[in-house]
């Protein structure tokens, strides 16, 4: 499932940073922590792998 937003894109490759190791897990706020602990590294991937262009900065939630 691609991301749909900028924002959503970047989150979800911050949670994906941190689930490798790469990034420490208490720098995460916010979306990205929430992804990073209800996502596994495979959906993390599928989101932060969408190219941004096109793609609005945030998306409202309805």
């Amino acid at each position: 499932m691609p991301a749909k937003s900028k924002a959503q894109q970047k989150a979800a490759g911050a949670a994906l940073s941190a689930k490798r190791g790469d990034t420490k897990v208490s720098d995460l706020q916010g979306a990205s922590r929430e992804m990073y602990e209800s996502m596994s590294e495979a959906q993390l991937e599928d989101f932060a792998e969408t190219k941004r262009k096109g793609k609005p900065e945030h998306v409202d939630d309805d």
